[in-house]
């Protein structure tokens, strides 16, 4: 039997198509519905237009692998939990697309996100999950067996551009603000870090895709094969690459080998974020994972 499942996140919309465990098809298409609102509160008309756009293409590709409607899972989080205008959007979907969505809590993202790694590397030691979305950021502090911790902070990276990004290249000022910021927003991870103290960083897809990406152009020449879904990956790595990308404007960041243009201005305030963690939490490793939350409800459905 086919699946659809397609993740409504604020910055990029995702559908992946399975039959079992065999993945069909598989793209993202950036919509941008957090982009001109998400800091008010709503998807602004554009936004919603963006979506309809998105998803208009998504039902198309459905239709042509032949998965019949009541098995599209479609999952909203940040911009859609948060919205003013949540109901009218989801109606909105409904009667252009036939695709209904459904509203999912941060609570509930972070689970998906942390079956979704879990499908793509083993986690023995006690580990922090980190997924940076353009909404919300959820950290989950897991080993195979269980989650020991979890939370969603809304502070994605659209609304950190929001507040935040006021230059380019972004001011050593800014990038202060925003510590002062993630000190005060994170101090609950802060106290679970100390409880649980986890060594290790597993950033989920989005910009830890990037940081790969750039970083196999950098070593190899090339970008991973698509069948590699699961990194090791360096701190002095991850230190090249904050040098690389927060003081080089848009256009310089573009020229970077491995950047794709849906993540390079989100890409700075993510590392701001990323080199807070570490820094902040005695982070000693990380490792990245491709999967995330879709191959999270991919898994809960197969089970």
């Amino acid at each position: 039997m086919r699946t659809a499942i397609i993740d409504l996140g604020t910055n990029t919309f995702h559908l992946m198509i399975v039959e079992g465990l065999e993945i069909l098809f598989n793209t993202s298409i950036p919509a941008k519905i957090g982009k001109g609102g998400i800091s008010n509160g709503v998807i602004s008309e554009e936004g919603i237009q963006r979506a309809l756009v998105v998803l208009r293409g998504f039902r198309e590709v459905i239709d042509n692998q032949m998965v019949s409607l009541e098995k599209v899972f479609a999952t909203g989080t940040s911009a859609i939990r948060n919205a003013g205008n949540q109901a009218e959007f989801i109606q909105r979907v409904l009667d252009e697309t036939g695709i209904k969505i459904q509203v999912i809590s941060g609570d509930e993202e972070a689970e998906l996100i942390c079956q979704g790694v879990k499908q793509a590397m083993e986690i023995p030691e006690t580990s922090m999950i980190m997924d940076i979305g353009g909404g919300s950021v959820e950290f989950i502090i897991c080993n195979n067996e269980k989650i020991f911790w979890k939370q969603s902070f809304e502070i994605g990276g659209q609304r950190l551009m929001d507040k935040f990004l006021k230059s380019d290249p972004i001011s050593m000022r800014s990038a202060q603000m925003m510590d002062d910021f993630f000190r005060e927003k994170l101090l609950p991870l802060a106290n679970a870090c100390h409880q649980y103290a986890p060594k290790v960083l597993i950033g989920s897809s989005g910009s830890f895709d990037t940081l790969i990406d750039m970083q196999y152009m950098k070593d190899k020449g090339q970008l991973p094969a698509t069948d590699e879904i699961a990194f090791e990956y360096s701190l002095p790595a991850f230190y090249w690459a904050y040098d690389e990308l927060i003081f080089k404007n848009h256009a310089e960041r573009m020229q970077i080998p491995g950047m794709i243009e849906l993540r390079v201005d989100m890409i700075v305030v993510a590392m701001c974020l990323i080199r807070f963690v570490i820094q902040t939490l005695d982070i000693q490793r990380m490792r990245v994972s491709s999967y995330a939350l879709k191959e999270g409800i991919m898994a809960n459905i197969l089970n």
